[in-house]
C-alpha cells in the first residue's frame, strides 16, 4: 500500500510531461503558420453582402 501513492505519483508525471511535449508541438505547428495557407479573409462588406441576401 506504501509504494501505490508512489506509482500514482510517476503516473501523473508521465502523464504531464507527455502532454507538454503534446502542447510544445501544437504551438511550434500554430507559429509556422502553414495551416493557414490559401486562407483568405472575407472582408466586412463581403459579410454585409451576404447576410442582406
Amino acid at each position: 500500500m506504501d509504494t501505490n501513492i508512489y506509482y500514482l505519483l510517476a503516473a501523473l508525471a508521465v502523464l504531464y510531461v507527455a502532454v507538454r511535449i503534446y502542447n510544445r508541438k501544437g504551438s511550434k505547428r500554430r507559429k509556422s503558420r502553414k495551416f493557414m495557407e490559401g486562407y483568405k479573409r472575407r472582408g466586412k462588406s463581403e459579410e454585409k453582402d451576404k447576410n442582406q441576401e
